[in-house]
Order: C-alpha cells, then structure tokens, then sequence
C-alpha cells in the first residue's frame, strides 16, 4: 500500500494522544492517504519535579526518536497542540520535513528557547481569546515566515474549532 507520507500528531500538555483535536487530525490523514502516530506524553507531563509543563527534554527526545523512525515512509510533516506544538517546531530543525500544522502555539514559554521551526510550510491555527498566548504574539512570529494562519474566535483550546482545524490540516495535507 503506498501512502501519501507520514504524520506525527502531538498533543498538547495535561491532554493525551485521544484528545478532540488530534484525533480529528489523524481522521484526516488517514483519510488522505497519509499514516499517522499519536504518541503519548502523559507519563512526561506527570513529572514536575523540574518544571510545571513536566519533562518537556524527555518530550523533544521522544518526538526526535519517532521523526527519525519515520526516515523512509515518505514527507513527514509534525502537528501539535500547544506544548505538541512547540516541540514540533523545535524537532523540525534536526529531521527533514515537509510541513508543520501547529495548534495555538507556545511562541514564548516562560524559561524555555522562543519557538523555533524549519523554514517549511507552515500552516497555524489559533484563537483570538487564547488565554496562554495572546494572538499579537503569534500572529508576529507567523509574519516574517509568511505560514498561513487561522485566527478563531476561540481560547487556548480551541474547543469550539476542532472542524476548523481539522479543515486546515487537510489544506495544508493536500497541498503537499
């Protein structure tokens, strides 16, 4: 069977891999022909022994072990929300890929590097009434990138645009 590519969707922090948004995410790939994972960091969320975002190291080193797994299954193009997000974009710098979706994305994450990512497409989806990140913060790191961005009037978790996310992602997916 050939596919399309491989998607890695990661969720974001105190969520899980069967959460609204990723699941909606994988539906889509699936349907489009691309395989997918969901990993789970819910074991790495738990730590908070040096951070209350848990062991965001051990998430980049799991996402960065899966992206490199994934060498040879065709485009690989990394999706996340929230913290998913922002390791998404940092792991885009040490593996090749083809795009990034990103949902409500970390731009400045306390102690943490500004977010980072691989001069791909990009597409973004964020809402106006994000309570984490405000939308000026996001919509000045989605300029100078030119990445496509969907601004909804929404919170952090973008609960009432699960559709609309899933939506973009397919654009972003069919376009590849």
């Amino acid at each position: 069977m050939t596919t399309r590519g491989h998607c890695i969707l990661s969720h974001g922090f105190e969520s899980g891999p069967e959460a609204a948004k990723v699941a909606a995410l994988a539906e889509v790939a699936q349907r489009l022909g691309w395989t997918h994972e969901r990993p789970d960091y819910t074991d790495l969320d738990a730590r908070r022994e040096t951070s209350p975002l848990g062991d965001v190291p051990a998430r980049l080193e799991r996402l960065l072990g899966l992206a490199r797994a994934a060498a040879g299954r065709g485009p690989l193009v990394l999706a996340g929300s929230s913290l998913g997000a922002w390791i998404s974009g940092r792991v885009s710098l040490q593996v090749p890929v083809a795009a990034l979706f990103l949902m409500a994305p970390p731009v400045r994450m306390g102690g943490a590097p500004a977010l980072e990512a691989a001069a791909v497409p990009t597409s973004i989806v964020h809402g106006w009434d994000d309570e984490l990140i405000p939308a000026v913060q996001v919509v000045d790191w989605a300029l100078p990138r030119r990445a496509r961005l969907l601004l909804v009037d929404d919170g952090h978790r973008l609960a009432a645009h699960v559709d609309a996310s899933a939506e973009a992602f397919a654009q972003l997916l069919s376009a590849l």
